[in-house]
């Protein structure tokens, strides 16, 4: 903000509502700005920003504008914000997600502005189990598809996914079982297999890292992970895609649409 406005502003001369209007677009563009340093690497993850006043000298805006800059990268999950300590950049940038949309994890990673991959992949036919084939509406003992990856967000490890699919799915196309290892799983389905999923049901729980699970997200055992279970639909009901996924508790950010509850008096 630049000594003329503070002057305007203080004499009286400038409405609240505009001074709103001015604020807004400048604090958006600050964010903008601060965005780009941390994605380029000139704010590295875990650096510690300059202060308020030094910062809003460089960037020639007020501490109130800088501030609500700050509060919109808190809030994205890029900076943390210390009392007493200062704002730093986040180690682990956090991927949004609202929990009543049925998301992939390749599009929630590229939403976020960051690359998603895939490492430690692999896929095998395999004996459904009893508590499988009951997910998937098959006899026990059928041959389902099991694809089992780590998804990462730049090169990050943040999700280990084990997904199951009747083995039928492909049994036509079994190379699609290898662009399964390569592509999103809902890409592969409506794309090459002309399946849209109509609605996923899931389960959430928050649980521990085991060995194995910490050894492919390269975290110590016992680290907190969002776990998720869920069956995926097709648009005629049929069940056609269990999935397992372990998260970073650390790397996603979970919200939710709360209704209600409305008028309770008569």
């Amino acid at each position: 903000m630049t000594a003329q406005l503070s002057d305007k502003i203080l004499d009286g001369h400038m409405p609240t509502g505009q001074l709103e209007e001015r604020s807004r677009p400048r604090a958006v563009r600050v964010r903008d700005e601060l965005t780009q340093r941390i994605d380029s690497g000139e704010l590295p993850a875990g650096s510690r920003l300059p202060s308020e006043p030094t910062l809003a000298t460089e960037l020639g805006v007020s501490r109130a504008t800088l501030r609500e800059a700050l509060r919109s990268l808190e809030s994205e999950g890029l900076v943390r914000r210390m009392w007493g300590a200062g704002t730093f950049v986040a180690a682990n940038r956090r991927v949004a997600n609202s929990l009543d949309l049925n998301f992939g994890v390749t599009d929630a990673i590229r939403a976020a502005g960051m690359r998603a991959g895939i490492e430690q992949a692999r896929h095998s036919i395999e004996p459904a189990t009893v508590s499988e084939a009951a997910r998937l509406e098959l006899e026990p003992g059928s041959d389902v598809l099991v694809v089992e990856r780590v998804r990462t967000a730049d090169g990050k490890p943040v999700v280990v996914s084990r997904d199951i699919l009747p083995g039928r799915s492909v049994a036509k196309q079994p190379h699609l079982a290898d662009e399964m290892l390569k592509r999103s799983i809902y890409d592969v389905l409506e794309r090459d297999l002309g399946i849209a999923i109509h609605h996923g049901v899931a389960s959430f729980r928050p649980v521990r890292a085991d060995v194995t699970v910490a050894r492919r997200l390269k975290i110590q055992r016992g680290e907190l992970l969002l776990a998720i279970w869920q069956v995926d639909y097709s648009e005629d009901g049929v069940p056609v895609l269990s999935s397992y996924e372990y998260h970073l508790a650390d790397a996603f950010e979970f919200t939710v649409l709360r209704r209600g509850p409305g008028r309770r008096l008569s």
